[in-house]
C-alpha cells in the first residue's frame, strides 16, 4: 500500500503557502515534512494537526493508493 501527500500539496499551492510556513504554524518537523515528500508513512497525529490546521477532511491531506502487481 502507498499513500500520496499530493492533496496537501495541491492545498498549500491554493493557499499560497511554502513548506516552512506549513512546519511553523502546525509545528511539524522538517524530518516529518521530508518523509511525506517522500510518500512515507507519518503518525496520525501529524495528519490531524494538518486537518484542524485546515479545517478539512483527511481526504484533502492524504490519499490511498493501491500498488499495483
Amino acid at each position: 500500500m502507498s499513500f500520496s501527500y499530493k492533496p496537501l500539496w495541491k492545498k498549500l499551492i491554493d493557499n499560497e503557502m511554502t513548506k516552512k510556513e506549513l512546519m511553523q504554524a502546525t509545528g511539524i518537523s522538517k524530518s516529518t515534512m521530508d518523509k511525506m515528500g517522500r510518500s512515507e508513512h507519518v503518525s496520525l497525529e501529524i495528519i490531524s494537526r494538518l486537518c484542524c490546521y485546515f479545517s478539512c477532511p483527511i481526504e484533502e491531506v492524504i490519499t490511498y493508493k493501491k500498488k499495483e502487481d
